[in-house]
C-alpha cells in the first residue's frame, strides 16, 4: 500500500512538473515592420499585433498576421495596398511555420544567433524560405525574439503599382521584433 501512494504521488508529481517545464513561448503583440526601398520612394509598414508562437520542445514556430492591421501613414496608400495589391479580402494573413536549425542553448541574458527554415504563406503563395534571427531568454518567463528577411513580390505574385505616387520596391524587407511569454 505505501508503495503504491509513494508511486501515485511521483506520478502526480510527474503531470503537474511536465507543464511547468515545457519551452512554450507566444505572442499576440509582436511588432512586424515591412521597408520598401523604390528608387524614387521609401516608406514603411508597422503591425504591433504580430501573433505567434515558438515551442523549443517540438522544435516549431509559427507566426501570422493579419495583413489588414498594416499601416504606412498614409490611409490611401493603406486601402490601395489592401484591396489592390495584397488582396486581404482573399488572402488576409501572412504565416510562416518552421523549425530552428539548431536550437540553442538558452541562458537567461544571452542572445543567441539561430537560423529557422520554413515555409512563409502571403497572397495564396507559399514559398520554402530561410529566416536568420536571434533568440534570447530574459527571464524564467519572456523570450525575446528578433529576425530580417526579403520577399520578393513576383514570388508571391504580387503585383508592383505603376503609379509613380505609389512606387513600390520589388524586394520588401520585413523585419519581426517580439517578446514571448512562457505559457
Amino acid at each position: 500500500m505505501k508503495a503504491q501512494v509513494i508511486f501515485c504521488l511521483l506520478f502526480f508529481l510527474a503531470l503537474i512538473r511536465q507543464p511547468l517545464d515545457a519551452q512554450q513561448f507566444v505572442t499576440d503583440n509582436g511588432k512586424v515592420t515591412f521597408i520598401s526601398k523604390a528608387s524614387l520612394s521609401e516608406f514603411e509598414g508597422k503591425s504591433n499585433l504580430l501573433q505567434g508562437v515558438v515551442d523549443l520542445d517540438k522544435n516549431l514556430l509559427d507566426f501570422y498576421l493579419d495583413l489588414n492591421t498594416i499601416k504606412t501613414g498614409i490611409g490611401l496608400r493603406d486601402r490601395h495596398m489592401r484591396e489592390n495589391y495584397l488582396e486581404t479580402k482573399k488572402f488576409p494573413f501572412a504565416e510562416f511555420t518552421g523549425k530552428i536549425q539548431d536550437i540553442p542553448t538558452l541562458e537567461i541574458g544571452q542572445e543567441k544567433s539561430v537560423r529557422a527554415k520554413g515555409k512563409f504563406k502571403i497572397h495564396g503563395v507559399e514559398r520554402e524560405i530561410e529566416v536568420p534571427g536571434k533568440l534570447k531568454k530574459l527571464n524564467e518567463q519572456e523570450l525575446s525574439l528578433s529576425a530580417d528577411f526579403k520577399v520578393l513580390l513576383s514570388d508571391y505574385n504580387i503585383s508592383i503599382p505603376k503609379v509613380m505616387f505609389y512606387e513600390l520596391a520589388e524586394e520588401q524587407i520585413v523585419i519581426i521584433d517580439a517578446v514571448l511569454k512562457k505559457k
